[in-house]
């Protein structure tokens, strides 16, 4: 990883990232789109220089754009980047002012598997950011959404989103925010809560 942002890969991976071309060997603008971002998460897991140097060579608003209107693959691959680079505080604003917050909320309900986990990180780190990201996560819907992935028996199989993910999520949100505490109740949220509670310490 230092080696390839050290020879100054990331920013010609952050400009593919929006190219609308086919390539002369008969790539699709779609792969390379795919590909860009798949070595950007790449670049970003368990590295913190280079999910700075990411998000400053500009990639966090093309992500973003990604998560919609995008191929399927396009949009796990984009949701998974950003929730490496989330796991910087600055990168979590950042995102959250590109308007992350939503398309990512979305993500947990219309997504694959794959989209709906990552998404789903990226959600649970942003509620437990700045006040500001808290809120952009509130704002967009997330709460009734992961308290669904509480209630609803989830799909077998590897990239669905793991139920203790979102009660993290909802544990950030709530922390500091009345009217959250109040909506995540609301929202049905400590029945299911308690029975994850009660599973994870039998």
């Amino acid at each position: 990883q230092p080696l390839i942002a050290e020879a100054g890969a990331i920013p010609p991976l952050v400009s593919l990232l929006t190219t609308t071309t086919t390539t002369a060997s008969g790539t699709s603008a779609t792969s390379v789109r795919e590909r860009a971002a798949g070595a950007l998460l790449c670049l970003a897991i368990h590295n913190s220089d280079n999910q700075v140097a990411i998000a400053k060579a500009g990639a966090i608003p093309p992500l973003v754009e990604l998560l919609t209107g995008s191929a399927v693959v396009v949009r796990e691959k984009a949701a998974a980047a950003l929730a490496n680079l989330a796991e910087n505080a600055d990168n979590q604003i950042a995102i959250a002012e590109a308007g992350g917050a939503r398309p990512l909320v979305e993500l947990l309900c219309s997504g694959t598997a794959k989209a709906r986990k990552y998404a789903a990180l990226a959600v649970a780190l942003l509620a437990g950011g700045s006040s500001e990201t808290k809120i952009a996560v509130a704002e967009a819907g997330a709460i009734p959404l992961l308290v669904a992935v509480l209630t609803t028996e989830e799909e077998e199989g590897k990239g669905t989103v793991p139920p203790d993910v979102a009660a993290v999520a909802l544990g950030r949100l709530a922390d500091g925010s009345a009217g959250n505490k109040v909506a995540i109740a609301e929202a049905g949220a400590i029945p299911p809560l308690v029975g994850l509670l009660r599973r994870m310490t039998h």
